[in-house]
């Protein structure tokens, strides 16, 4: 702890999580999608929140787009880099479950240290972990940018599945493999994991 640190009151006001969530008529939880890039994790983030909205719900879906380009822009993709940008996240993941949001995160978040770091950032009842599963050669052929073609030419760094690794969840709250159901089977199976999710005492209020 620095001093800084020490220096650091908390100030904890009148309305708390729980009345916000009273307001909001349901709970609020993490749902932390990881895999490798092109597995599909923003795409279903975003079509999931999409239904999840119309039941109602709020909702707020984190991804590269709108945190590399802001919070997370002066951070490289080195392994320093990456345990920063998630470190981020996972904090202000932490600040949107206490506003009573629930958050989707779509990150490749390739090492199992960072997502558990997370998971003790916003607390262990309120973090479920979804691995969107879908080989390397699948993802490749999905890549439109092409960005898995300029790294195997050695012109992108540090890229995850060719030049730094993935390490896979050891016990994932739920796998989806895109590569062998379709994207409405699994915006189904995403979605009603997370109604489901929120009903269960594992969310701590």
């Amino acid at each position: 702890m620095t001093s800084c640190d020490r220096n650091i009151v908390e100030y904890r006001g009148a309305v708390r999580r729980r009345h916000r969530e009273d307001l909001n008529g349901h709970k609020s939880a993490a749902f932390w999608l990881t895999g490798l890039s092109g597995s599909g994790k923003s795409t279903l983030a975003h079509m999931v929140e999409e239904r999840l909205h119309k039941m109602g719900m709020r909702t707020y879906v984190f991804d590269g787009d709108n945190v590399r380009k802001g919070l997370c822009r002066d951070l490289s993709f080195s392994p320093e880099g990456r345990n920063e940008n998630i470190r981020r996240i996972g904090e202000m993941t932490r600040l949107f479950l206490d506003a009573g949001v629930t958050c989707l995160t779509a990150f490749i978040s390739p090492y199992r240290e960072d997502r558990e770091r997370v998971r003790c950032q916003v607390g262990r009842k309120d973090f479920f972990e979804i691995y969107v599963k879908c080989p390397l050669n699948v993802c490749e052929k999905r890549d439109v940018k092409g960005l898995y073609s300029l790294a195997r030419e050695g012109k992108i760094k540090n890229y995850t599945g060719i030049s730094s690794p993935y390490e896979e969840p050891e016990d994932p709250d739920l796998i989806l493999e895109t590569d062998k159901c379709s994207l409405e089977e699994c915006v189904d199976k995403l979605t009603d994991f997370i109604i489901a999710g929120l009903q269960m005492d594992k969310v701590d209020l």
